[in-house]
């Protein structure tokens, strides 16, 4: 009866474990993603506007934004690429920078004709992953607001 008892409980467990290590795989995926997208948002787009590159300068003067709002810019990407790697901001940096993407998809749309469209669709498709498995930590950011108000 006891090994009877015994195969049971672990063939019980054996789904609870690969849940758990399926869980765990997930976690360090997303968290991998998560630095990836800081490091292309700091390095790579934030960095050539700050720096005031002359293909960034270039660019905004294309679009007759100018320099403000090149860096404007890139110090919204580097604040989000940072946020990325903030586990309380993980989520609302995501939805930022996605919102940031969709005008970033609409200038090319409209003053590029088209011309790297794909990029920011591209990369708005993991920071809505990024956003919604984070979700949970909205309400801890909101109740640490509400408690400082």
């Amino acid at each position: 009866m006891s090994q009877t008892v015994a195969s049971t409980t672990a063939s019980a467990s054996a789904p609870a474990t690969s849940e758990t290590a399926r869980g765990r795989r997930a976690r360090i995926a997303l968290r991998v993603l998560q630095v990836l997208l800081a490091l292309f948002y700091g390095i790579a787009s934030a960095l050539p506007k700050l720096i005031a590159n002359s293909a960034a300068v270039e660019s905004f003067d294309k679009i007759g934004w100018g320099s403000g709002a090149m860096y404007t810019i890139g110090a919204l990407e580097l604040a989000g690429a940072v946020a990325l790697l903030v586990p309380l901001l993980q989520s609302v940096a995501a939805t930022a920078l996605g919102a940031l993407m969709v005008g970033a998809f609409i200038v090319q749309l409209t003053a590029f004709h088209g011309q790297n469209a794909a990029t920011p669709v591209i990369l708005i498709v993991p920071l809505a992953l990024i956003a919604w498995a984070r979700r949970g930590q909205n309400t801890e950011l909101l109740r640490l607001l509400r408690r400082r108000a």
